[in-house]
């Protein structure tokens, strides 16, 4: 099967500027490797939808091959009334449709997400997230995010969590922008989207 191309991971493009009340999010359980099929299916649609994707090298017989793969494998986020709702289960794709209660916390922990993409950042799927020290990144293209430090073999990164789908990403970053914070309310840690490890 030959590697497509790289597809949009979000229509339109301004869909963080949507208002709330009339696209509240959603979240789409596919079914196995269905995400990017549903994607393309809501695409026509003008159903907005963010499917954050990484890119992936490997080598076979001496050649790079490249891929993108989706960073939360099997969701999809879209935005849309009941009728959005209506339109993507119409697809055959999605397993179920998880409605979001906290629409702030996911909004903000997404478009974290997409900055961070923006900027470059190396995401990966990072899947155990264990509590510890808060800190916050205080230099460079992660400045002013905040997360938990995690000690994993002396190597730091910026951990991103979807807190609805308890999965999480990370990246990469220096010893030297990690500033320590005194532990606050758990208010904090409910709300908090980062972790570092």
């Amino acid at each position: 099967m030959p590697i497509l191309k790289h597809e949009p991971e979000l229509s339109p493009e301004g869909i963080f500027g949507l208002p709330e009340t009339d696209f509240p999010w959603w979240v789409a359980h596919t079914r196995s490797r269905q995400d990017k099929a549903l994607a393309r299916y809501l695409r026509p649609l003008e159903v907005p939808y963010y499917l954050p994707c990484r890119e992936q090298r490997a080598r076979r017989a001496g050649r790079t091959f490249v891929s993108y793969v989706p960073l939360f494998p099997g969701y999809v986020f879209f935005r849309g009334s009941a009728a959005y709702r209506q339109a993507a289960l119409r697809s055959n794709l999605i397993v179920q449709v998880l409605e979001v209660r906290d629409q702030g916390l996911l909004a903000r922990e997404l478009l974290q997400i997409r900055h961070l993409q923006e900027a470059g950042a190396d995401l990966l799927p990072y899947s155990d997230l264990v509590p510890g020290d808060p800190v916050s990144i205080s230099a460079g293209p992660f400045q002013g995010y905040t997360g938990v430090v995690l000690r994993a073999q002396g190597r730091l990164r910026l951990v991103i969590s979807i807190s609805m789908l308890r999965q999480a990403i990370a990246v990469e970053f220096e010893r030297d922008v990690v500033v320590s914070r005194h532990r606050e309310s758990s208010n904090w840690q409910r709300d908090c989207g980062a972790a570092v490890s």
